[in-house]
């Protein structure tokens, strides 16, 4: 959500921002409207206080036995009262114009973020390992089904983009769960959650995938949302909050279901694991000071780095550009995992600085020491990390020739000390 004094105030500079995201200057029209508003508003305190005056008259004409006096007041209370309504119901009409307008506007980008028009256009920032490359490297879907990845039975049960994990694949699955969460909350400090997976209107609104993106969630029949990640969950733990500035920063970290229609995803990645309806994540949230946000967002790519150099995967860090970031972030890295099979980098994590641009929808602030005002907290969200992407990313790069897989050495103490799975 935008601040509309900000636009009044940097008119320029909010269209500049806008013409970086790829939109048409909005500024004009956006304060047109607004000036609107505030005349509307302007005309009903107006008439609000007439009225008030006139009754207090009409009391006073009373007890001076005024009659005449009295009912001229009284015929102008009731005329204000006719009109008052209608003024109210403009004003109230104008006000929430202009706030769709703001929530459907996305995030202005930092400075620092470059500019370009998708993917092609970002940045790489950092290198870590060096990518595997083996002769006849296989995708994570010919190694998979013999090791207990099973495609045929969800189809049957689910459709299309489901899965049945199982035997030593779905305790891998697990143990990478479980080692993500022990990372983040025992080197990194992130508190442990285990949150709601279905949510009201108002927190998928507060982190910005309402009303924009309703096509690529699921709904249910009395109205909550499916998570599509707990960056929803984690997120509005701080809603309609005001936080002590001693709490901050505060880091939250959950393992969920996820769930994504993916909604134009059609013909991409329609074999194996990399866009399913259904799929574990391990999330990070960080709410913190404007102050702070920046180098949280350091920390917080940082700490998803660790959980691949750990599982000895070869990644990137991307810094996206103005046209590949998402609707919420003002700045984001993608991770991206090197997978032998497709020869290739691919997303693996996002980690992105939301500013106060997710605080604003949630109504989420502190109050500095020695304020006698609130301000926006800053919110940050990180993939840390997708865990069926990682699944993929361990099968690819620690494949072998006999077809079984190496446990990474990081994982063996989660599967029993098992050191290799075996078709």
């Amino acid at each position: 959500m935008h601040d509309i004094r900000f636009i009044r105030e940097n008119p320029q500079a909010f269209d500049a921002g806008l013409a970086l995201r790829g939109l048409a200057p909005l500024a004009d029209s956006i304060l047109a409207d607004d000036a609107n508003a505030r005349a509307s508003q302007h005309k009903l305190q107006e008439l609000l206080a007439e009225r008030n005056d006139a009754s207090k008259a009409i009391g006073q004409a009373k007890a001076a036995k005024d009659e005449a006096r009295a009912a001229e007041l009284m015929e102008k209370v009731g005329a204000l009262k006719e009109a008052i309504p209608a003024l109210e119901v403009q004003s109230k009409e104008q006000n929430e114009a202009i706030s769709a307008i703001l929530a459907s506007l996305p995030n202005l980008p930092a400075e620092d973020v470059p500019l370009g028009a998708d993917e092609n256009d970002n940045v790489e920032v950092k290198r870590w390992g060096t990518p595997r490359n083996p002769e006849g490297a296989k995708e994570h879907f010919d190694i998979g089904p013999a090791l207990g990845l099973d495609f045929e039975s969800a189809q049957a049960v689910s459709g299309a983009r489901f899965v049945y994990l199982r035997g030593q694949i779905a305790r891998l699955n697990r143990a990478l769960g479980q080692f993500m969460l022990d990372t983040h909350t025992e080197r990194f400090g992130y508190q442990e959650v285990a949150p709601p997976v279905l949510v009201r209107d108002e927190a998928v609104f507060g982190t910005a995938q309402l009303p924009k993106f309703a096509e690529d969630l699921f709904q249910t029949t009395d109205g909550r949302w499916l998570i599509p990640t707990a960056e929803v969950s984690l997120t509005n733990l701080v809603r309609e909050q005001i936080i002590e500035p001693a709490t901050l920063p505060q880091r939250f970290t959950a393992l969920t279901l996820c769930f994504r229609s993916e909604a134009g995803a059609a013909g991409k990645d329609t074999r194996g694991l990399i866009r399913q309806h259904q799929f574990d994540k391990v999330e990070m949230v960080s709410i913190t000071t404007p102050e702070e946000s920046d180098a949280e967002h350091e920390r917080m790519t940082g700490a998803a780095e660790a959980i691949l150099e750990a599982l000895e995967l070869p990644y990137r860090r991307m810094l996206l550009c103005t046209g590949d970031m998402g609707f919420s972030a003002r700045k984001t890295y993608d991770l991206e995992v090197w997978l032998p099979g497709q020869n290739k980098y691919r997303e693996i994590s996002s980690c992105s600085n939301c500013g106060d641009f997710q605080a604003r929808r949630m109504n989420a602030r502190y109050k500095p020491e020695g304020s006698k005002t609130t301000r926006f907290l800053h919110t940050l969200n990180g993939s840390g990390l997708a865990v069926g992407r990682t699944l993929v990313a361990v099968l690819e790069n620690h494949q072998n020739e006999d077809g079984s897989v190496t446990v990474p050495a990081a994982l063996r103490p989660y599967m029993g000390g098992l050191e290799v799975l075996r078709p």
